[in-house]
């Protein structure tokens, strides 16, 4: 079978190559298991100092987890192959985070779901002006997984704010969040680059300067306020008030997107409030598996990414009927 990640070890420099640009890199079995042995052998190899990760499609870094295919065994009943996917991927997210040596991303394109789970957890996150991030997993009856649980709730209500909405964050956006180290040109990607092979990671990073501005940092204050804590009926309320263009963007998203998800969503965010990342991987993967015997997840999946119609009908189809008790037993229940 062909691998869609492509590898070589040149100058100290260890090169992962994501090569399956038709889906925009959309992480499948094969290229999470590739990724994973690939790094796990470059590890203990003294030929290998920095670890470089990039993308072969001018489009994007990674758009997320390969979705799709989950669907297909959810709905021929292969829960096994679904445990599988979310324990390998999960796997492989805790391996970038604890890597021993120096991770880059060089992330030009678009950057989603799975694709941040192997980029904002390693040490060096470069992005240009191009960069565009998201969880937009609310959308398609799931959760923000991958690590979200850890990172996004250090970023205070800004990070409920992107689980719940899956708003789109620019280069600006990313490096003001600390979700993005550094800021290379599109233009100048490939050099800087050669410039790690040829000079050393810290030299090639020396000169580099600011990147674009961020729109969210001057609405950050407001965001935090209408997204404070864990009730999402206070969020609506707190958002019905005021015509700014986020406040009315965010109230189109929770309109749409699924009203289960959005309540198990902001009680994964609380639950990871001071957890590590490894206690936040394994809630996230009890949790994931249970979103995806729910009717929302193979219903979402097919009105964004099958049939795209962006008409899903949601089960229940308002955030007042979903049950409580139901939220709290995908974590405290067995899988």
């Amino acid at each position: 079978m062909s691998s869609f990640i492509d590898s070589q070890v040149k100058g100290g420099v260890g090169e992962i190559v994501l090569n399956r640009p038709k889906a925009l890199n959309a992480l499948d079995n094969t290229m999470i298991r590739d990724l994973y042995s690939t790094l796990v052998d470059w590890q203990s190899d003294d030929s290998v100092q920095t670890v470089l990760v990039r993308s072969a499609s001018p489009k994007a870094f990674c758009a997320g987890g390969d979705i799709r295919a989950v669907r297909e065994a959810v709905l021929a009943g292969d829960n096994d192959a679904v445990y599988r996917y979310f324990s390998d991927e999960y796997r492989l997210d805790q391996l970038v985070a604890d890597y021993p040596k120096p991770y880059v991303s060089l992330i030009d394109g678009v950057n989603m779901g799975g694709g941040l789970g192997i980029s904002v957890h390693g040490s060096h996150r470069v992005v240009t002006e191009n960069a565009m991030f998201a969880m937009p997993e609310t959308a398609i009856g799931f959760i923000p997984d991958v690590g979200a649980s850890h990172f996004l709730p250090k970023l205070d209500g800004v990070g409920m704010y992107l689980a719940l909405t899956g708003a789109r964050l620019t280069a600006g956006d990313v490096l003001e969040l600390g979700l993005a180290t550094h800021f290379v040109p599109a233009a100048e990607l490939d050099s800087f680059a050669d410039r790690i092979v040829s000079d050393g990671l810290d030299s090639a990073l020396a000169p580099l300067g600011a990147g674009p501005e961020s729109s969210l940092a001057l609405d950050r204050a407001a965001i935090d306020e209408a997204f404070a804590g864990y009730d999402v009926a206070d969020m609506v309320a707190r958002l019905e008030v005021g015509s700014e263009p986020w406040r009315v963007a965010a109230r189109e998203a929770l309109a749409s997107v699924s009203p289960w998800s959005l309540a198990v969503t902001a009680e994964l965010l609380k639950r990871g409030v001071g957890s590590d990342l490894d206690e936040c991987l394994g809630r996230e993967l009890r949790a994931a598996v249970k979103m995806t015997r729910c009717p929302d997840f193979a219903e979402g999946v097919r009105a964004m990414l099958v049939d795209k119609d962006r008409n899903a009908s949601w089960s229940p189809a308002r955030l007042a009927e979903v049950s409580a008790d139901a939220v709290q037993d995908v974590f405290d229940t067995p899988t």
